[in-house]
């Protein structure tokens, strides 16, 4: 019990002396205060969650063509054709990001991001490919010639620079969004050519 008085004592002696030196060191000059730090750092691990997300489709274009071959005969004419439907998705590998392609100050952030592109080569859908018209026998090297000239087709029709721009511009929108929810008021997106 002797001990527990002297703790006692202790305590309060320390609590009275540290209330003194407390009521005579401050002054008018002394304060503290509380705020918040509004800069905003992305953090490698964002970074790679970014990047992490693949693929990014900006736009999909469905296309359908309709590719005929004819081969001349010494009696009849042999013919072929097909229709051809597809999806052509235009968009960006996040995974292609160069290592300086953001760049954030404050609530600012600058974005370099590639040319937008097709994103799979492999676009149309053979399983809804329907034969329109044959006539003949026609080999297996006849239909991939076929295949191929519908291909080349969806491309030029669908790969536009209006459907390019129209895809940059819905990317940009994407992106601008992406960046508002992390933090970011101010947004600079450039692409590369």
């Amino acid at each position: 019990m002797r001990y527990f008085k002297i703790i006692i004592g202790v305590v309060i002696l320390v609590a009275v002396m540290a209330g003194i030196w407390w009521l005579r060191g401050v002054t008018k000059d002394d304060y503290f205060s509380f705020g918040s730090d509004d800069r905003i750092d992305v953090t490698p691990t964002q970074i790679m969650s970014i990047k992490a997300i693949g693929e990014w489709e900006f736009l999909s274009v469905n296309a359908e063509e309709l590719v005929d071959t004819v081969r001349k005969g010494f009696f009849t004419d042999d013919e072929l054709a097909r229709i051809y439907y597809g999806t052509l998705r235009l968009g960006i590998d996040m995974g292609k990001l160069e290592s300086d392609w953001i760049e954030a100050s404050g609530d600012s952030v600058m974005l370099l991001l590639p040319k937008v592109g097709l994103l799979d080569a492999a676009f149309i859908d053979e399983a809804r490919t329907k034969s329109f018209f044959e006539s003949g026998k026609w080999s297996p090297a006849d239909k991939e010639a076929l295949y191929q000239k519908a291909y080349s087709q969806m491309k030029a029709h669908c790969l536009t620079p209006e459907n390019l721009q129209a895809a940059e511009a819905n990317g940009e929108e994407q992106m601008r969004n992406m960046m508002r929810s992390i933090g970011f008021k101010n947004i600079k997106i450039t692409w590369k050519n």
